[in-house]
């Protein structure tokens, strides 16, 4: 006799509760689940129907957990979160002892490379998995263990851990400036050369909203270049074609090095530029506690 079948309840009403439960609402749980709010409230009355209790109460187009659905909503919270840890691990994307870091492509080339051997160094167990993804977080369909990106952009549900600041400042070759006088003013812009990164959704400074926090605009007669890349605008900014605007965690080698420099006064000062986020429903992992602590202490 197959038991464990008749103790289950219908099992197309466990992920309709678990997103309602989590989110206290069953219009939100229906477009996260790409469901109509009948649909959830349908499968949530059914498992109300076979558990023979109330789940939610239900108040002028609101709900909130009863007591049972409370109990209920945190053991079936951490079953699902145990099964897709598993079935996570049999499809290979996060073995023992390997973890997965998401983050922009600009933040790994610049920022994260030359720190990698730092990290082997604190945790040679550890074997860490680099994804880049350009777009918000939200439109990643893979599997990470942890994520960094702007602060601005789109997390969904993935907690957050903790956010980093960094400075934004216009940066150029030496050659580009040939000689003139520093620092460059900024109502001296309109003879320059403009390299501009264009993103969807913007970066949270660009040549426009840093050049308002100033009282500027930008000059209509600067000339300017268009990259979708930032890396590629950096690179464009290094062999003399203009003047970017610089981040300080992802230009500052190349500050030291010299093939760039700062050629302005001016400078905006971010508290929460960058975030780093768990992955939403995720197991407790040390290896990704590790990575984690080692962000902090990198970025902070």
């Amino acid at each position: 006799m197959n038991k464990l079948g008749k103790s289950l309840p219908p099992l197309a009403s466990l992920l309709p509760f678990e997103a309602a439960a989590r989110l206290l609402s069953f219009s939100r749980a229906a477009e996260e689940l790409n469901l109509t709010q009948a649909a959830v409230s349908r499968q949530i009355r059914a498992l109300e129907e076979d558990l023979g209790i109330s789940l939610f109460q239900r108040r002028n187009r609101a709900v909130f957990l009863t007591d049972a659905g409370r109990e209920f909503s945190l053991t079936l919270g951490n079953a699902l979160r145990d099964v897709g840890s598993t079935a996570d691990r049999l499809r290979g994307v996060a073995r023992k002892n390997e973890v997965v870091l998401l983050c922009q492509p600009c933040e790994a080339f610049h920022w994260l490379m030359p720190r990698l051997s730092n990290f082997h160094q604190q945790c040679p167990e550890i074997e860490l998995k680099m994804v880049t993804w350009a777009n918000p977080l939200t439109d990643f369909q893979g599997y990470f263990d942890v994520a960094m990106q702007s602060s601005n952009r789109d997390h969904g549900l993935h907690p957050l851990l903790f956010t980093a600041a960094d400075e934004v400042f216009p940066v150029c070759s030496p050659e580009y400036l040939q000689g003139r006088a520093l620092p460059v003013a900024l109502d001296e812009l309109g003879n320059h050369t403009l390299l501009h990164h264009d993103a969807l959704p913007a970066y949270q400074l660009e040549w426009d909203t840093w050049l308002a926090t100033f009282g500027h605009q930008v000059p209509r007669q600067a000339r300017g270049l268009v990259f979708d890349h930032y890396s590629l605008m950096l690179h464009a900014a290094v062999e003399g074609h203009g003047l970017a605007m610089g981040w300080r965690r992802t230009s500052q080698r190349m500050l030291d090095s010299g093939v760039l420099i700062a050629p302005f006064a001016e400078s905006v000062h971010l508290s929460e530029a960058l975030s780093v986020y768990r992955r939403h429903g995720q197991a407790r992992r040390e290896e990704a506690s590790l990575l984690v602590e080692w962000l902090r202490a990198e970025l902070n």
